[in-house]
């Protein structure tokens, strides 16, 4: 079976996939219109990340194709409506990048709670203010999580001993309760969060699911978080809801204007000047799509790959 790598990804999967049999190429840079001419029509299985579109006229140029790999939770690059309707099977590993996503999502939130990277710069300024780097402690408050699946359930872990009240709402699951979490109604979660996290895939109906009448919905003023993807945020509302006062401050680890490839920033005009207002703001805390991005994650997406494809 012929394996095309068209990202680079850690190399146990293709040394566990070539120790059992499979013909592996490392095509990094092929182009889509060379897959297009029939580049890979031999191919069985290929490995992406989020260089490439996988859509309906990319997987007709793949006649022999049984599997796509995504490494990585997300398979918006991906018609995956199409390809099963063709026989191929699509794998990704979100249990790979849990506990990393979990993990700075924590971090981002007790950061801007305790004004940690604030207090650093303003003593890096040679300032030494106490009062004004007065923090606020988790445990007091209830953090809300909407979207409660690999990713959602893996901050509620990291939650756990802080002593925060921890709620839930996810419109296609239900049942999740346990003693990590409480599952709540869709009114519950906007009446009773003061934190929220956001965990939802980024698809049609999540695209700009943020925006300002969903954002008007909390009873509470809410300290904000998205390490899903930048597209569920209209990135204008949002720092119109922090000048009205209905979000106190926010950590994103995306940001609406990302290109397809999750490498860089597609910028007209106006996303121009929204992304300069947004970079003016000190009560934004942003870093550049790396919650799932740690060195054990690296090796554990391509690892629960190889588990996946092999079994």
């Amino acid at each position: 079976m012929k394996v095309a790598f068209l990202d680079n990804v850690h190399g146990i999967l293709q040394e566990r996939l070539s120790a059992n049999g499979y013909e592996c190429s490392e095509l990094y840079s092929i182009t889509r219109e060379e897959i297009l001419q029939g580049s890979l029509s031999d191919f069985s299985g290929i490995v992406i990340r989020s260089r490439l579109t996988i859509d309906a006229r990319l997987l007709a140029a793949l006649p022999s194709l049984k599997w796509i790999a995504r490494s990585g939770s997300g398979l918006d690059n991906i018609d995956v409506e199409e390809a099963e309707a063709r026989g191929i099977r699509v794998i990704n590993s979100p249990e790979g990048n849990r506990d990393a996503v979990g993990e700075h999502a924590l971090g981002m939130l007790l950061s801007l709670m305790h004004k940690i990277h604030q207090g650093n710069l303003s003593v890096k300024g040679r300032n030494w203010l106490r009062e004004e780097h007065r923090g606020e402690e988790l445990g007091s408050k209830t953090v809300g999580i909407i979207g409660y699946g690999v990713m959602g359930s893996s901050f509620a872990e990291k939650l756990k001993g802080i002593g925060c009240k921890v709620i839930a709402y996810d419109k296609y699951k239900s049942g999740f309760s346990s003693d990590l979490v409480e599952e709540v109604t869709e009114e519950e979660f906007f009446s009773r969060s003061e934190v929220v996290s956001v965990h939802v895939p980024w698809t049609s109906e999540t695209k700009g699911m943020v925006d300002s009448q969903w954002l008007s919905r909390f009873t509470n003023p809410i300290i904000f978080i998205n390490t899903s993807r930048g597209a569920v945020v209209k990135t204008a509302d949002l720092l119109d809801a922090i000048d009205r006062g209905t979000v106190r401050c926010c950590a994103l680890d995306v940001i609406e204007f990302e290109g397809n490839s999750l490498e860089g920033l597609e910028l007209d005009e106006e996303r121009k000047a929204t992304l300069d207002r947004l970079l003016k703001k000190e009560q934004i805390l942003i870093t550049p799509h790396v919650a799932g991005w740690s060195v054990e994650s690296y090796y554990k997406l391509s690892s629960f790959l190889a588990d996946k494809i092999l079994n």
